[in-house]
């Protein structure tokens, strides 16, 4: 146990496990379940882990299966989820005692991605303040819409102002509304904050920090930035196009929708699609055009270091600049004018590699776990569980327990990435100090 706590990446997987099995414990009391009965495990942990992994998932009517307690507790695994388990534990060290160890320091460079551990206390602040301050604009432009167009009542238009801007920035997709925000697909005052909130929380703190810090210089944003940003928004215009195009006469969705309507719908859902997992329009209503869509853009996901899931952005871009050297016979791979590391190169591929078996192999089982299963809804819904996005086809509450077991494993590895939870594995990582002779076997 000590050789396993000595590196502080492996106590990420752990750190996460911990607090699913905290929250799985509250869901499953009867203060949680309008039944005021025991919430059955699978439906608690199930619920635990699609909160904390930030992916929104659910196999019941949210609104109308939690109780207020209940609901209270999943907002707070979110946000919990979407700050990262490490970084919250390192905040409350922070207020604490107001010093910080070199272990907890690493510890908070494990899950933000930084390089540097001199500064992680404005580090820290920075991200508690990006956070609350993204969250509290959200809630105050939607809940005085919900006030005033809507007649909410001002607790109610607050809390459900709140609770969707806290699902939104971290990449969510809980929904007090049994049809998710269908119902504001043609309000921008809604739709629109969410969306955005969606977009910065899917950037990634390093790449966002840079970029407001840089804003009058991207030629000099580190080419993790540049890949970050440029990359998110290459996918978000393409998608949004291709959406629109596939979708436009469409009776089910947004057929029947103004010019105005179908861009703002088609918008919206293409920034929550990524890793949002809001249903804007009814997802399972899609052209047969769009799903190969949806599902592309929920394995690409969004920035590294974000409240954002799938393989990373940054990870596609720079596998596309790998591809594309190889293509030319380029000795090196070059992005912005920078070399890019044979190691990173690796991890891509690696990470890329590893996504691809556990979704080939996670919708294998579903099939085979299932009857009467069409192929693409089970692909469908085992993406976006593996990319934390929370959009399902309805096949995720009809599974057998077995099934959503296994969707709350591939949350779980989604969430704290298949490099990481290889890292926590592989105990007795060692340099060679040796090399063997160089071999090119035939490739093709």
């Amino acid at each position: 146990m000590r050789r396993l706590l000595r590196n502080p990446v492996r106590l990420v997987p752990f750190g996460f496990l911990a607090a699913i099995l905290i929250g799985t414990g509250l869901l499953t009391l009867p203060a949680a379940d309008k039944a005021h009965h025991f919430t059955p495990f699978v439906t608690a942990l199930f619920t635990a882990t699609s909160a904390v992994s930030v992916t929104g998932m659910a196999i019941n009517d949210t609104p109308n299966y939690w109780t207020d307690f209940g609901l209270a507790m999943i907002t707070v695994l979110t946000q919990l989820g979407g700050l990262g388990i490490l970084t919250g534990a390192a905040l409350v060290v922070l207020v604490v005692s107001r010093q910080l160890g070199l272990r907890s320091r690493l510890l908070v460079q494990a899950e933000t991605a930084e390089y540097g551990i001199g500064d992680v206390r404005w580090l820290l602040a920075r991200i508690a303040a990006t956070v609350f301050a993204t969250e509290a604009v959200m809630t105050a432009v939607i809940a005085g819409r919900l006030a005033l167009t809507y007649g909410y009542p001002p607790g109610r238009a607050l809390w459900y102002a709140g609770f969707h801007s806290i699902q939104a920035f971290n990449n969510a997709g809980f929904a007090l509304y049994s049809d998710g925000l269908v119902g504001f697909a043609r309000d921008p005052w809604v739709i629109l904050p969410l969306g955005l909130g969606a977009i910065i929380g899917g950037l990634g703190f390093p790449a966002l920090f840079e970029a407001v810090r840089e804003w009058r210089r991207p030629r000099h944003w580190a080419v993790s930035s540049k890949l970050t940003i440029w990359g998110s928004l290459t996918v978000i215009t393409l998608g949004f196009g291709a959406l629109l195009i596939a979708e436009w006469h469409n009776p089910r969705t947004i057929g029947t929708f103004d010019s105005a309507g179908k861009v703002l719908a088609s918008f919206s859902q293409i920034a929550l699609s990524r890793t949002g997992g809001f249903d804007v329009i009814h997802v399972a209503q899609l052209s047969e055009e769009s799903f190969p869509l949806i599902i592309v853009l929920m394995f690409i996901g969004g920035g590294s270091a974000s409240t954002a899931g799938g393989i990373k952005v940054s990870t596609f871009f720079l596998l596309a600049f790998v591809i594309w050297a190889e293509l030319r016979g380029e000795p090196d791979v070059t992005v912005a004018g920078r070399r890019i590391a044979t190691a990173s190169q690796r991890q891509a591929l690696t990470v890329a590699l590893l996504s691809v078996a556990l979704v080939v192999a996670g919708t294998v089982t579903v099939v085979a776990l299932t009857e009467h299963v069409r192929y693409y809804a089970a692909l469908f819904d085992v993406t976006s569980a593996f990319s934390t996005t929370g959009l399902t086809t309805g096949l995720a509450e009809h599974l057998k327990p077995p099934g959503q077991y296994l969707l709350t494993a591939l949350m779980y590895v989604g969430r704290v990435g298949p490099l990481t939870l290889g890292s926590a594995i592989a105990l007795n990582t060692r340099r060679r100090l040796y090399r063997y002779p160089e071999e090119q076997p035939i490739v093709g």
